[in-house]
Parts: C-alpha cells; structure tokens; sequence
C-alpha cells in the first residue's frame, strides 16, 4: 500500500494548511516533489492517485500537473539526471552539441537511462541561466558553460561519488 511516512505526512499536512480550505489543490507542486523523493524518485500513476486523495482532487489533475513539468520524473530515472536546457540562448551556444555528445558517450537517447541505471538525459525548457549556457541541472545544482570536457568531467565525478 502506498503511504507517506509519518515524517512526511505531517509535513504534507503543514503544506496542505497554508491554504483555504477547499484549496488544497494549491499544496500539489510541493507534495509531487515529497512523492517523488519518498517513492523512489519517480512517479508511479498509484503515487499520484494517493497524492489525489490526499489532496482531494481528480486524479486527472495530478496527471496534468506531473506530465507538464519537466522536474517530475513519470518512469524510473537513473541515480543522475542530466536536465539539458534546449531553448533559444543554450541551442545559439551549443546545447544541441552538448545533448549529443553526452547521447553518444552514455550511448542513451534523450529520456533513456543507462543500463547500469546511473545516468538519465532530459531535455528540459529554459532553466533561467541564459547567460551561462550551454548549461544543465544536475541534482540542485547548476553545470555552466559546458563543453565536452566540462561533460566528461561531471561523468565522471558522477561515477567517482557512486563507487
């Protein structure tokens, strides 16, 4: 049966009581992300009826909101997910190059995760570092001026920390 925590129930119940009541819709965004840190990174369609139920909402509504933005994952992703910014300023410097060079060094396609399940690519739409690009988030961080070398380089910090 899928639950929160006690721990994160409560905290679901704090978010959902910032709210009038009959809005509880307004405390959706931030429980996905509780949902999807607690159930394994992802959201599975019985994780978004649960958080519906929570919340009180048609779960066609949590299906919306979770397919729309790119920081939900609706399928497994790897232990690293490369999110690649492909709007205008990131394509003008390069993120086209960036996105298929990590495709070929990782051998995955954009939304594939490798087969050792460390590594996922994402296209994502702009990530508001426009003067940084090409770019990407990886985690809750920010990766800037990218360039194959800076790529192989996370790659492998990235395999270094799972070891």
């Amino acid at each position: 049966m899928i639950q929160f925590n006690e721990t994160t129930i409560l905290k679901v119940n704090e978010i959902i009581a910032r709210y009038p009541e009959g809005k509880q819709k307004s405390a959706l965004l931030p429980v996905l992300h509780l949902a999807q840190v607690e159930f394994g990174g992802w959201l599975a369609v019985p994780v978004m009826d649960y958080v519906a139920q929570l919340l009180q909402i048609e779960p066609i509504e949590v299906y919306e909101v979770a397919s729309f933005y790119s920081m939900y994952n609706l399928k497994p992703v790897g232990k690293y997910v490369f999110e690649v910014c492909q709007t205008g300023p990131c394509m003008l410097n390069g993120s086209d190059n960036i996105i298929d060079y990590i495709k070929s060094t990782l051998n995955i396609n954009v939304g594939e995760t490798t087969t050792d399940g460390m590594f996922t690519l994402k296209t994502v739409e702009c990530l508001g570092a426009c003067g940084y690009a090409p770019m990407m988030q990886l985690g809750k961080t920010y990766r800037e001026h990218l360039t194959k070398e800076k790529v192989d380089s996370i790659i492998e910090t990235c395999r270094s920390k799972a070891n």
